[in-house]
């Protein structure tokens, strides 16, 4: 008797490998009590682990070390070549990410293709920083060699400090022998972590050495929501002829009409210097129009110390004291001159919130 043929997605020798693979469930297909505690002992761990980070930082040699490594970077004239295999060479890749995003020129090299080629990548002004646990990451032996020969400063993060890595290395980072989260000790995970914090270390260190500020931060972030954040006032705000602006002689039909050309819903008042005296909005038009002439000077109607932010703002902390002090509209000085008018809706269409 025939059979109808079998559609397999996966070689047969492949099932017993796949079995063992497949989640274990509860009988109402939930995670058991069993993986939530491994979730917490992983936890746990990886915390001792980094516990175990931070004491490092007390030790007077791994202060030293992380100083001069640091100082090697931020003095570097060239760029800070990050490199690791494997694992290590996964949290290089963020590494160098974070670094080039917060002001200090990196890029990865990956080792494998470094020992074809792209060694050249690799500029006498630049710094090497190289990751490995074990320190013995054969795929590596090319760089060193080359950062001997050529007289590049090489860092080497590794947790065994008679491991090759630290003996090649002219600053060697040694970080505290843990163990993994892994029930086997043996996946990289808690040793990863370390890594990747002790890139934070670096990165954040050198946001400080160079005084990297919100506004550096905007000029390598200027898409999505974080760097809608980091928008000032001075890129969306109205300018000239955009404000809505009279003098503070002017009368309240002169600021009627001032205010209807333009779409804030408000005029700024102004003494003769430029300088804001005050602010008339339609609901004080609402206000005074029934029992007032339209003849009368806008002085005697605007209100007084009207709410401002200076040129230089984040948008984020003028939209902060738009609500603080409940209005739509903010007027923007430089040096105590008017120079610039922002709605609430301007903001908002940036993406903020």
């Amino acid at each position: 008797m025939a059979t109808s043929p079998v559609n397999r997605d996966v070689p047969a020798d492949e099932d017993a490998r796949l079995s063992v693979a497949k989640p274990h469930l509860d009988s109402q297909g939930g995670i058991p009590d069993s993986f939530v505690s491994s979730a917490i002992k992983t936890v746990e761990t990886e915390i001792q682990g980094l516990d175990a980070l931070k004491r490092y930082l007390e030790v007077p040699s791994f202060r030293l070390a992380l100083d001069e490594a640091i100082n090697a970077m931020a003095r570097t004239e060239g760029r800070v070549v990050v490199t690791g295999m494997g694992k290590s060479g996964h949290i290089g890749r963020k590494i160098a990410a974070t670094l080039r995003s917060t002001g200090t020129p990196a890029l990865f090299l990956h080792p494998g293709e470094a020992s074809h080629g792209d060694l050249g990548i690799i500029t006498e002004r630049d710094v090497v920083f190289a990751i490995t646990w074990s320190g013995e990451t054969t795929e590596l032996k090319d760089i060193f060699e080359y950062c001997k020969r050529f007289g590049i400063t090489l860092i080497a993060a590794t947790a065994w400090p008679e491991s090759t890595a630290a003996r090649a290395a002219d600053i060697r980072l040694i970080l505290p022998l843990v163990r993994e989260a892994c029930p086997n000790d043996l996946a990289p995970t808690t040793s990863t972590t370390l890594q990747l914090v002790l890139g934070d270390v670096l990165a954040v260190a050198l946001i400080e050495a160079r005084g990297f500020t919100p506004t550096d931060f905007r000029v390598f972030h200027p898409g999505g929501k974080l760097g809608a954040q980091l928008l000032l006032v001075d890129q969306i705000m109205g300018t000239g002829a955009a404000i809505p602006i009279v003098g503070r002689n002017a009368t309240l039909s002169n600021a009627t009409i001032e205010m209807s050309r333009k779409r804030y819903g408000a005029t700024a008042v102004v003494d003769g210097a430029n300088r804001l005296v005050g602010v008339f909005t339609d609901g004080d038009l609402r206000r005074c129009i029934a029992v007032h002439d339209l003849q009368d000077e806008i002085a005697r109607h605007m209100s007084p110390n009207p709410v401002t932010v200076t040129t230089g703002t984040l948008c984020t902390e003028a939209l902060r004291i738009m609500n603080q002090n409940a209005v739509s509209v903010i007027f923007v000085e430089d040096a105590g001159k008017l120079v610039g008018v922002l709605h609430m809706h301007d903001i908002v269409r940036t993406g903020i919130v």
